[in-house]
């Protein structure tokens, strides 16, 4: 019996750390989002979150093979995003106010609208 092959979403070098969004995806769940390795930094992942790419983020979890280690990574992914929203001025993006809200607490600018 032939074995169907399957891409591997390990890294070919050795010492690569992966992030990967979980995203919800309404009434068809809560999944890790499908992303090519080479896309899977985080540089990537925190411009891919802040342009709206993912429409419900709720986790980024990162993970390295090579060291055998995985984290949830969200609170520092969240505080990154924030910095930058902060420094530049600029409105965070709605698709991930729930995000930062939960893993770094309220935007100042959501309590700035709030008020």
């Amino acid at each position: 019996m032939r074995r169907s092959w399957t891409p591997s979403i390990v890294p070919t070098d050795h010492d690569h750390t992966i992030y990967l969004v979980v995203n919800k995806f309404g009434y068809l769940g809560t999944a890790f989002t499908e992303t090519d390795v080479e896309q899977a930094d985080l540089e990537t992942v925190i411009t891919d979150l802040m342009s709206g790419q993912y429409s419900d983020p709720v986790r980024v979890v990162a993970f390295n093979t090579a060291e055998h280690w995985a984290e949830d990574v969200s609170q520092d992914v969240a505080r990154k995003i924030q910095r930058r929203v902060d420094l530049a001025g600029d409105d965070l993006p709605f698709s991930i106010e729930a995000f930062i809200e939960m893993h770094a607490g309220p935007s100042r600018q959501l309590s700035l609208r709030l008020s």
